[in-house]
């Protein structure tokens, strides 16, 4: 039950501030959010406010913000339709009610429709009961009522289609800015709640019959150099020391205000496939509470961490690691699982490592990708004219299938990695 809780609470956070990035920048942008949701599939849960609608979706697969002009919005009313209008006093079309065959509204008009436009010129013409032809401009917040659902029109200038390049390319780009500001703040808030790491190389632990042990370090100790060569951060240390298997070399340290020379011949052992040096020590690094240590410690655990993963992804197209290593729902689950062992700040390490991924991830410039819509934008800055909207949305259609494929692949080699 607690994985389930820390999974549910991650992930919503994580699709909520990718899908918050959209959403802010559309609303920036003047267009028209229809909807913001959280999953996909079935809808479990929905608050209209506004003109929006808020769900909850069941599949924990991602989410969305729907915008006016995307996706068939449009409201079709044609020729020969039989509608309802309710009008306000300046004779504004208010509510257009299709499908309303009743007079239980005491103010329904009622048209057949000659002619109209709900995006650009937002008017109805069409014969009343006595079959005069008449004329009615249409609000810019009429609702359109069909089978008992609400829908506000979307005059065009709210849609997201008439908007320039940058303001739809600075629209989809919000979505993974805002997973990379989310993993900021969260590195930050460990920050300041549970100390910066200073990374001074302090021992921790001598481990007893190892090199370091032999030689007289002590816990406590603080080393400043290794045959010579400083040493300012335990990486330093660390990175000397693999260096060296089966080498003796001399370590200076601090102890207590006095200096300490010590000598030992480094330890080889394997690790992934190469020998590397230990000494055979311990380390936690020391840590400070400083708020605006925090805000740094946040900047540079968030360009490090996105380091890493590009790192990750140039061997996977160099095929260094196989599809074999990527995760999906399943697996990201039974890591959580794991990771929730190790204490709060260990979940929201992953928690924004996860962050950075799915902003990383988004920018691809994959078909039905963030980064492959503003792929689409680049080129229609390049050209000054889109590209044919039928094909850029087959082009991310076939690239939805794909990702589809993709997702059933890497679930079904985490059921059998868990659970076979």
């Amino acid at each position: 039950m607690q994985t389930a809780v820390a999974f549910i609470l991650i992930f919503g956070l994580l699709v909520f501030f990718h899908e918050l990035g959209h959403f802010l920048f559309a609303k920036r942008a003047g267009i028209m959010v229809r909807e913001f949701a959280i999953g996909m599939g079935p809808k479990i849960y929905g608050k209209m406010h506004g003109e929006t609608i808020y769900t909850i979706r069941l599949l924990p697969i991602g989410g969305y913000v729907r915008m006016a002009g995307e996706d068939m919005d449009g409201i079709e009313l044609q020729p020969g339709y039989r509608v309802g209008i309710i009008v306000d006093d300046d004779n504004i079309v208010k509510k257009i009610i299709f499908n309303q065959n009743n007079r239980q509204l005491p103010d329904l008009l009622f048209l057949e429709v000659e002619r109209a436009d709900l995006e650009r010129e937002l008017f109805i013409e069409g014969y009343d009961d006595e079959e005069k032809l008449v004329s009615y401009q249409v609000a810019r917040d009429c609702v359109v009522v069909e089978n008992g659902k609400e829908t506000v029109i979307a005059p065009y200038d709210r849609q997201f289609n008439a908007k320039t390049v940058g303001q739809r390319a600075m629209t989809i780009f919000a979505g993974p800015l805002f997973n990379f500001i989310l993993a900021f703040f969260i590195y930050m808030l460990i920050g300041i709640l549970n100390g910066v790491p200073t990374y001074e190389p302090i021992i921790t632990e001598v481990v007893a019959n190892d090199p370091a042990a032999q030689a007289g370090m002590l816990a406590g100790d603080k080393v400043t150099s290794i045959d010579g060569q400083a040493v300012e951060k335990w990486q330093d240390l660390a990175a000397i020391v693999q260096e060296r298997p089966n080498q003796s070399v001399n370590v200076t340290v601090e102890r207590g205000g006095q200096i300490e020379d010590l000598n030992m011949t480094v330890k080889a052992v394997e690790q992934d496939g190469k020998t590397v040096g230990q000494i055979g020590v311990r380390y936690e690094s020391p840590r400070v509470y400083n708020p605006l240590k925090a805000v740094v410690y946040g900047a540079q655990e968030t360009y490090n961490m996105t380091v890493r993963i590009f790192e990750l992804l140039g061997m996977l197209i160099t095929g260094q690691f196989t599809i074999d290593a990527l995760s999906g729902p399943v697996g990201i689950y039974k890591t959580t699982e794991e990771v929730a062992t190790w204490g709060i700040f260990a979940l929201m390490n992953f928690a924004a490592m996860l962050s950075i991924n799915l902003g990383i991830m988004n920018l691809l410039p994959l078909p039905a990708l963030d980064g492959g819509r503003l792929l689409f934008f680049g080129f229609e800055a390049v050209r000054g004219k889109p590209i044919d909207r039928q094909k850029e949305g087959m082009v991310h259609f076939v690239g939805i299938v794909l990702l589809m494929i993709l997702m059933v692949v890497v679930t079904w080699n985490d059921i059998q990695r868990f659970f076979f």
